[in-house]
């Protein structure tokens, strides 16, 4: 694994030596991010402001372990952890973090971001209403200064319990808002399945609130996936990469239309897959076979290494998707996203026109 290469990522066989004006193309062409955890987008100096100004107590040896990613990444649940548990004491954070995110996709073609956050973990410094209302300043500031759309999705905590996940639910009912538009699911999937928070799931798809489920993540078995798409009602899933395990359920999601958020740099396959058959065996490679609808995010960008335009890199120059596989990408992103059908529509005929005259222009690589 190199630590040259995007998000840590191994060399691959179909990697490419791109010339600048590839490389400008994917920092450029529109695009939108709707697989994104506002803590996971925490930089380390913006970390280490924070630590100083809550006077937690975290050390500058921890810091720089969070954001080691390492040949055999562990994930990021632990950091998040760290911040909810001691770091983010005031709501004031939630609207810095916000708004440096937004800049920096700003720069890398994006128009349009879709937040996960959690408040079960941080409703000891804060209520609900404070955390929402300090993330919707950052986005209001970052649609002012950089002309990039975002919105909300609190996330159940899955390591809490399911009443917990209630109680969110019940807070976004009673503090609605026009940029909060569904509801998540994060954390550790591994023995923490979906249908355990059945109930939050039904009370917000109830209140009006579209569904993402992440399932599928952490290599767990595709039922996760099937139970998200068939009992809590998820109008987008999340990973959800052992779908290829089941033949009927790829037919149903296909059916169905169902869209798949997918991280080129999932830790899980990071450590499982060995370096050379990473690139090979990656399961969004066969998603993409199959006929599933998929299109790539960062995750957590500066915890992975990664820019959402590199996240498009790696599913060109890494896994080997074509540029007309990949504008077919854009497309399913934009269905995917949570607003109107006639926003997507627009943005289907302005953002696919831009993809094109941008890409039509390319040399060609041997």
């Amino acid at each position: 694994m190199r630590s040259d290469n995007p998000g840590f990522v191994p060399d691959s066989p179909f990697s490419k030596q791109l010339p600048e004006e590839w490389l400008n193309f994917f920092k450029t062409f529109p695009k939108l991010e709707l697989h994104c955890h506002l803590l996971g987008t925490t930089s380390k100096e913006t970390f280490e402001e924070l630590v100083a100004e809550s006077g937690a107590d975290v050390s500058q040896e921890e810091i720089n372990n969070f954001y080691t990613r390492g040949d055999k990444p562990v994930g990021v649940l632990r950091i998040f952890r760290c911040l909810e548990s001691k770091v983010l004491s005031k709501p004031s954070f939630l609207t810095r973090i916000t708004l440096k995110h937004i800049q920096r996709v700003a720069s890398q073609g994006v128009k349009y971001i879709e937040f996960y956050w959690n408040w079960t973990g941080l409703k000891h410094f804060m209520s609900y209403d404070e955390a929402r209302q300090a993330i919707n300043e950052g986005i209001r500031q970052g649609m002012q200064r950089y002309g990039v759309t975002a919105r909300s999705i609190p996330s159940i905590d899955r390591e809490d319990t399911p009443e917990a996940a209630v109680e969110l639910v019940e807070e976004m009912t009673k503090h609605p808002d026009d940029y909060t538009i569904g509801l998540g699911i994060d954390y550790r999937e591994t023995n923490h399945e979906p249908e355990n928070f059945w109930k939050a799931f039904k009370m917000a798809k109830e209140a009006g609130f579209k569904i993402t489920i992440h399932a599928g993540e952490f290599g767990e078995h595709w039922r996760n996936v099937e139970t998200a798409m068939k009992l809590l009602g998820a109008d987008r899933i999340d990973h959800g990469y052992t779908i290829i395990d089941n033949p009927e359920l790829i037919k149903e999601a296909k059916a169905s239309d169902m869209h798949f958020a997918v991280v080129p740099t999932n830790s899980y396959y990071l450590r499982t897959l060995s370096d050379e058959e990473w690139a090979i065996k990656h399961p969004v490679r066969k998603m993409v076979e199959l006929g599933l609808k998929v299109f790539p995010n960062s995750d957590d960008p500066t915890m992975h290494h990664i820019s959402i335009s590199e996240s498009w890199l790696l599913m060109h120059n890494w896994l080997d998707f074509t540029l007309p596989q990949l504008r077919k990408m854009l497309e399913n992103s934009i269905e995917a996203a949570w607003v109107t059908d006639e926003q997507k529509a627009i943005w289907k005929k302005e953002w696919l026109k831009e993809f094109d005259r941008l890409s039509v222009d390319l040399p060609p690589v041997n």
